[in-house]
């Protein structure tokens, strides 16, 4: 029981849980009518029975945790159905109480949000992890219906880490950990920056104790010591605006604890590098008089070059909107100063939530409510996409990035992606069909590669093609959780076609050598085959012949001899019945890299289960391990004329004279190749070792290559490499 793995805080200790519902009411009467009190305090009266007998670690009652959870979400000014759902979100799942019990009691839509936060406690997982995963998949869809179900997890989260002192070290540690990974940054992508804070100082607390106590004291320390000087700027920047007619509100502000810890780790920095320890926020009334005030500041105190940054005009991805500046003040200390209106200060804060705790009738959502939904949104789209719960939760973890940058599109739209995002990233976010085609882009007009990085302000047009198709190799550098996902089933699904299509080819040369078709089988052979090999269609088969999880020639010996061909069959392999490779076959035929086979090599493939056909050149060592193995020998063959560049290694020793890598680079280009890697090894005196691995067409073209390259006066030797 998750929730129950904590204990209670030393300042709730004292009360009992009636005194707890009585303050929570009390609380709830500022803004909710009678008849929602009265609903809520029913809600804890049926969560108290359901929870009867039951106590957390501390031995205090088990129903004072979803108190506590509901006086957080009461802070935050959310309705009723909320409120009860908070208080009995534990009682489906410990407790024998259904879903259908609290429908009854308290209605459907809160039935529903207690069902959206309840963990999946009737299945078995075979680990931690996949149970993690699937219950966080769980909570994302059940999000997308309703909102409130993460703003009741993340209260539900924050008790629990006010309380999780009391738990076993290894608890502990993972709790935080997944709290910090996972939880905290979703309190920030919904711009939840009061809860969000806590959440990451209280997992810094529990999951490096030692380093938050250190790090607590220096910060104290350094505060004494410049108290006086912060509260100099703070008054000097009030006359200043006061001076000038402008209302503001200046209060002081501190990095909290993690994020200095955090700014430390990245920049490899010791506590006395880190400047921006403590700043201010500025609150006036209105827009315009945010801008005047940045004017102020900067006239006092000089503005620090590229930290100036406008998130009013561009707003955040959670709606967080707000002026940044960092000042130059007194003894050369570094200031942020944070410049923002009312309304901006309590969406920061609140995020989400603000939509509950400020609106008015009929004023519309704002903007962080409109953001999470998008953000949500793209959650499910994800989701379609990914293979199983754990690739989704580390897609999630991954789109939860807090950095980002912010592109246009040729309209001028802003585009919002995560911090060193891609052209690919940037395709995919404008829709999955724009991502699956992409072959280039233009950045500021200029003609950009796919995996160019993208920086705030370009604008990024996106070049297509209709043949084009996802790359694997976009998986090593993409970034954003949608593009991962989306190349992922774009890849699956044409793999799946290509698998079919070669499996076919497999099954059809296989006949052959019985000087059969698959057009002379007949429907009971065919139907005797599917039913033993339990699946509908023959495509299905073709398929896993294809991925290299059924033998080709077993295949067609079945489909033509029914149940005697699994009866002491031997392999002939008298390469009648070869594969013809052509070189667009995709996916599923892999040429080694141990000896990287070209056009007009001798070759010999094996199947390889998920990898369909690996081709190796006959005299590669590493075909050795198949040879006990004949069943998975595939009889393969070039075509006449095979299509594309295939890679090929080459070592040479040259004379380590000045350009000599410019005179051999220059003869590969020449004669239409490429080289896509290059190391050097420096040998004896004025030798090196030059290891290349270059494009070709064919043996007779890697032979012109090498028979140019060995005219260099600077080549001493040339060979290809196989391994």
């Amino acid at each position: 029981m998750a929730s129950s793995d904590a204990a209670l805080t030393p300042e709730t200790a004292g009360l009992d849980s009636a005194s707890r519902a009585a303050e929570l009411c009390s609380l709830l009467e500022d803004y909710l009518d009678p008849h929602n009190v009265q609903k809520v305090y029913r809600a804890y009266r049926f969560g108290a029975d359901a929870h009867q007998g039951q106590r957390r670690l501390s031995g205090e009652p088990y129903i004072t945790h979803p108190l506590a959870v509901a006086r957080t979400l009461g802070e935050m000014g959310l309705d009723a159905d909320s409120l009860c759902a908070a208080i009995l979100h534990d009682v489906i799942e410990d407790t024998p109480t259904a879903k259908a019990e609290i429908a009854e009691a308290f209605g459907s839509e809160v039935a529903q949000l207690v069902d959206g936060v309840s963990k999946l406690t009737q299945i078995n997982f075979r680990s931690k992890a996949e149970a993690q995963a699937e219950n966080f998949r769980k909570m994302i869809l059940a999000m997308s219906k309703d909102i409130r179900v993460i703003l009741i997890k993340l209260a539900d989260r924050l008790h629990n880490m006010r309380t999780i002192f009391v738990m076993p070290p290894s608890k502990r540690t993972r709790i935080a950990r997944e709290t910090l990974e996972i939880y905290a940054p979703i309190a920030q992508r919904l711009g939840i920056n009061s809860i969000r804070v806590e959440l990451e100082d209280l997992g810094f607390a529990a999951l490096h104790p030692m380093r938050y106590r250190v790090l607590k004291a220096r910060v104290r320390e350094q505060l004494g010591a410049r108290r006086e000087l912060l509260d100099n700027v703070r008054d000097e920047i009030q006359t200043s605006l006061t001076e000038a007619g402008i209302e503001a509100q200046i209060t002081a502000r501190q990095k909290h604890l993690w994020s200095i810890y955090e700014k430390m780790r990245s920049k490899q920095a010791g506590f006395e590098d880190i400047f921006d320890v403590y700043g201010f926020r500025v609150v006036v009334g209105d827009v315009d008089t945010c801008y005047r005030v940045l004017g102020h500041c900067h006239g006092h105190y000089k503005p620090l070059p590229g930290r100036i940054k406008d998130y009013i005009a561009i707003p955040k991805a959670n709606g967080y909107q707000s002026l940044h500046t960092t000042l130059l003040g007194p003894r050369r200390i570094q200031l942020e100063v944070q410049i923002r209106t009312a309304e901006m200060d309590r969406v920061a804060e609140a995020g989400i939530a603000a939509h509950w705790l400020y609106k008015e009738p009929g004023q519309p959502s704002n903007a962080a409510q409109t953001r999470a939904r998008e953000w949500v949104h793209g959650l499910l789209e994800i989701q379609e996409n990914v293979g199983n719960s754990l690739e989704f939760i580390e897609n999630v973890k991954i789109d939860l990035l807090p950095d980002e940058v912010y592109v246009f599109t040729p309209g001028g739209d802003i585009m919002e992606l995560p911090k060193g995002a891609t052209v690919v990233d940037f395709a995919y976010a404008v829709h999955s069909e724009v991502g699956d085609a992409c072959i280039a882009a233009n950045i500021d007009n200029r003609l950009a590669p796919l995996r160019t990085p993208l920086m705030t302000g370009q604008t990024v047009e996106i070049i297509t093609a209709p043949i084009a198709r996802p790359n694997p190799a976009w998986l090593d550098f993409v970034v954003t959780a949608k593009a991962r996902a989306a190349i992922r089933h774009s890849l699956k699904r044409l793999q799946g076609a290509e698998a079919t299509d070669l499996g076919r080819r497999l099954v059809e040369r296989g006949l052959n050598a019985m000087d059969l078709s698959l057009g002379d089988l007949t429907d009971q052979q065919i139907d005797q085959a599917l039913t033993s090999f339990g699946v509908e269609r023959v495509d299905e088969v073709f398929e896993e012949v294809g991925l290299g999880q059924r033998m080709p020639w077993f295949v067609a010996r079945y489909l033509a001899e029914g149940d005697d061909a699994a009866r002491g069959i031997t392999r002939t392999g008298d390469g009648s019945g070869s594969l013809t490779l052509h070189g667009n076959e995709g996916a599923v035929v892999t040429f080694a890299r141990c000896c990287r086979p070209i056009p007009g090599d001798p070759i010999v493939g094996f199947a390889s289960a998920g990898r369909g056909v690996v081709v190796h050149h006959q005299a590669c060592r590493n075909i050795r391990e198949y040879r006990k193995h004949p069943e998975k020998w595939v009889d393969v063959q070039w075509d006449a004329i095979a299509e594309g560049e295939y890679p090929v290694a080459v070592d040479m020793d040259v004379m380590n004279n000045r350009g000599v890598l410019a005179s051999v680079a220059a003869v590969v280009s020449d004669l239409d190749s490429n080289i896509d890697a290059v190391e050097i090894e420096e040998r004896e005196g004025m030798i090196a070792t030059l290891r290349l691995v270059m494009g070709v067409r064919d043996r007779v073209h890697l032979a012109r290559i090498m028979r140019r390259l060995r005219g260099l006066s600077a080549v001493l030797r040339i060979s290809r490499r196989r391994h």
